[in-house]
């Protein structure tokens, strides 16, 4: 036995001598508690990362306890002022009144020594060279919407439903009295779409404000609750009933509300509308001002979404000055970004717009006549970040380079010139500086888990590392992260895809395979960013012992105007086509075990996931389906008319798509998940789908998170991952 031992102890001593350091050290494994976002340990395991902000043309970075002035040409940091500082001169002394971190402390102002902070009750503007509290901000907490102009000193706000401005001394006055859950003033209307995120818009001289005031009194209420959280043993008196907490839900085809834009002057503080006409069936959206504050410009669409037009208002009156851009598509058109004016033309400004198939800028005058398309080709414009005065350049974000990439370039404004600005590879991000000189770039590639770089931009740009990040990754056993493409269900289109191999993979072993989908427009999940854009809970399932396959199909963004209007008026249809090719390239592999293949999505992805499994039951054994869309007569007008029409004008369309009918045809395991109190997929649709099942004799499964909206908010997304690989791993390993 001793012999034995001992030769056994030789061979393994022979062995490990072969083997490199990484084989012979022990690798850690991954938990949801480091991999999802509300796990304990999701930080750490975050690649380093360092935040910035511009002070004019000085470029400050901002970290939880202090702030530092970078030089931009070498990287090198001057310490401005620590966290104790700040809470010191703004004699902040406890904690409720402390500033907590400096993460989003801002410089407003060019050349002078002043830094924004906040603590969650109040804004503070802090001299940090004369070491004083130079202004509290009005109204901060409770406020439903705030907006400070940083020219005049002036907030604009909304509380308890009314619309207030108060001056740079706090005086407030009220500029609304009937505010209500009907009366919507100073915030996003059209359901956010439409690139609008906010409803408060302070001109360029602080001393004009144009707000959002929407009427939804004719829009019908979905009677969401909150479910006490209520002890076992109740205090005396607490009320164990649920409360109502309805929200106003603008179904496909039904009464929508009705949206109007005001303009407050503060000189005079006179009130007038824009003259835009009957608003009823109308979208009005990206607001902009021209820079002498005298002009407003609007993007005004009709319900049917296919008739654009830009618009010019005199703000002094409200008065229409005149329509000066017109836009149609057979399908639709969808203009997400306001006009901008060229900072040292004020007589022109640049558009964006999809008409020649792709998103790109085009160059205009004041009165919207087309000077020249500054960016062309069969790739998309991704974000415009502003200007180079001294070049006269537009710098811009584009997946010129690849479908999967996103790069930083400059066009000149005078004959088109492009140039790329970072290094041609990977996914990245830029913050410019006031007069576009510099830019700070973030990004990634596949196996570069993130760098900064500081970019000189010119005829000839500059490029200096700041931030090369570790791997955080490093000592845990990490699975095989690749990328191709397949061709389309129409035979030509490229689609690009994301596969994680198994932990340990054995290419002679068969395994079982999950498809995570999403699907739906403005939205991918392929890139050119680290580990191809894997989300955690794939490494978390590769872990585990899963294949898990990500395809962009058709429908999704960043590849025209064509490729995502392949599922007009029959959403889901093109998308199962193209999915159903990604499952025969997989199923061409050896190691794919085509017996054991499941499905999982959310929202967009949670409709693909049920049509998927339904539609093609021989193929998809188990399936998890998160806030599912079922029937897109019950989504909201603005999204679900745009992709679909009405179900009044589209009645095929919509029954094709409703998978109502479809719950007869379930036959493997599928669990829906929803949270109770969803404002964007009402849980209406997923409760209308079990009482399909029901009557067809299915027998899906349902877990419901109370109290939760679209998406599991902290440390429930841990629970959430947990239950998701749980199914996988009862229903599709056996």
């Amino acid at each position: 036995m001793k012999i034995k031992t001992f030769v056994g102890l030789v061979a393994w001593i022979a062995l490990a001598g072969l083997l490199s350091p990484q084989m012979t050290m022990a690798q850690k494994t991954f938990t949801l508690e480091d991999l999802n976002f509300g796990g304990k340990n999701y930080h750490k395991m975050r690649p380093e990362n360092r935040y910035t902000e511009w002070w004019g043309n000085q470029l400050i970075r901002n970290e939880a306890e202090y702030c530092a002035l970078v030089n931009v040409k070498n990287g090198k940091e001057q310490r401005l002022f620590n966290l104790d500082d700040i809470n010191h001169w703004a004699g902040l002394q406890t904690s409720e009144e402390k500033v907590r971190h400096l993460y989003s402390a801002f410089f407003p102002y060019s050349g002078k020594p002043y830094v924004m902070v906040k603590n969650g009750r109040e804004d503070l503007l802090v001299d940090f060279k004369a070491k004083k509290l130079v202004k509290r901000s009005t109204r901060v907490q409770n406020t439903q919407a705030r907006e400070w102009n940083k020219i005049s000193g002036a907030t604009a706000y909304v509380l308890h439903h009314q619309l207030f401005v108060a001056d740079r001394e706090g005086n407030a006055t009220q500029l609304t009295r009937d505010g209500s859950r009907d009366i919507v003033y100073g915030q996003a209307v059209h359901r956010d779409e439409f690139g609008i995120s906010g409803g408060l818009f302070w001109s360029p001289s602080g001393t004009k404000l144009a707000f959002y005031r929407m009427d939804q009194s004719m829009v019908t209420d979905f009677p969401l609750v909150t479910i006490q959280e209520v002890d076992w043993k109740p205090k005396e008196g607490e009320s164990r009933m649920a409360t109502p907490e309805p929200t106003k839900y603008p179904m496909a085809g039904e009464t929508s509300h009705k949206v109007t834009v005001g303009v407050y002057d503060t000189n005079t503080q006179r009130t007038v509308y824009l003259d835009a006409g009957d608003p009823t069936d109308r979208y009005f959206t990206n607001i902009a001002w021209s820079p002498d504050s005298k002009t407003i410009y609007m993007f005004e669409l009709n319900r049917d979404q296919n008739d654009c037009y830009l618009v010019s208002y005199d703000a002094e009156t409200g008065r229409k000055i005149a329509q000066i851009y017109h836009e149609t598509d057979e399908k639709y058109v969808e203009p997400l970004h306001p006009i901008r004016f060229l900072p040292w033309d004020s007589n022109r400004f640049i558009m964006q717009s999809q008409k020649d198939g792709y998103n790109h800028i085009y160059l205009c005058t004041r009165d919207g006549k087309e000077i020249r398309q500054l960016t062309s080709g069969k790739w998309v414009v991704m974000e415009v970040l502003g200007f180079n005065n001294g070049e006269k350049s537009v710098i811009y974000a584009s997946n010129e380079c690849s479908p999967i990439q996103r790069n930083l370039w400059s066009v000149s404004i005078a004959n088109g010139k492009r140039t790329l600005l970072d290094n041609g590879k990977g996914w990245h991000f830029g913050e410019l500086s006031k007069d576009g000189n510099a830019l700070v770039d973030t990004y990634s590639e596949p196996d570069v888990p993130r760098n900064i770089d500081l970019i000189g931009v010119s005829a000839k740009p500059s490029r200096h590392n700041w931030l090369t990040a570790a791997d955080p990754w490093k000592g845990y056993n990490v699975p095989e992260y690749s990328n191709g493409t397949l061709k389309a269900a129409d035979g030509t289109t490229d689609l690009y895809w994301r596969m994680v191999k198994p932990v340990g993979f054995d290419p002679t072993k068969k395994y079982p395979t999950v498809i995570y989908v999403y699907g739906g427009p403005h939205a991918h999940n392929v890139d050119a960013s680290w580990h191809y854009g894997s989300r955690s809970w794939e490494t978390y399932m590769a872990q585990k012992g899963y294949v898990l396959f990500i395809l962009d199909n058709r429908g999704s963004e960043n590849r025209g105007r064509t490729f995502e209007q392949a599922t007009f008026r029959h959403l889901g249809q093109e998308e199962m086509k193209d999915q159903m090719e990604g499952v025969k390239y997989l199923k061409s592999l050896p190691y794919v075990d085509a017996d054991r293949i499941g499905v999982h999505g959310w929202s967009f992805g949670g409709f693909m996931t049920i049509s998927l499994i339904t539609n093609y039951p021989e193929t998809f054994k188990v399936a998890v389906a998160g806030g599912p869309v079922i029937d897109w007569k019950w989504y909201e007008a603005m999204y679900g008319e745009r992709y679909m029409d009405t179900p009044q004008t589209n009645p095929e369309g919509y029954a094709m798509t409703s998978l109502l009918n479809k719950a007869k045809d379930l036959k493997g395991k599928l669990q829906i998940i929803q949270g109770l109190n969803d404002p964007v997929v009402l849980p209406q649709h997923c409760l209308t789908f079990l009482k399909a099942c029901i009557g067809a004799g299915t027998q899906p499964d349902f877990f419901v998170y109370p109290g939760e909206p679209h998406n599991m908010r902290g440390h429930q997304s841990v629970h959430l991952h947990e239950r998701i690989t749980q199914y996988f791993e009862d229903y599709l390993k056996k």
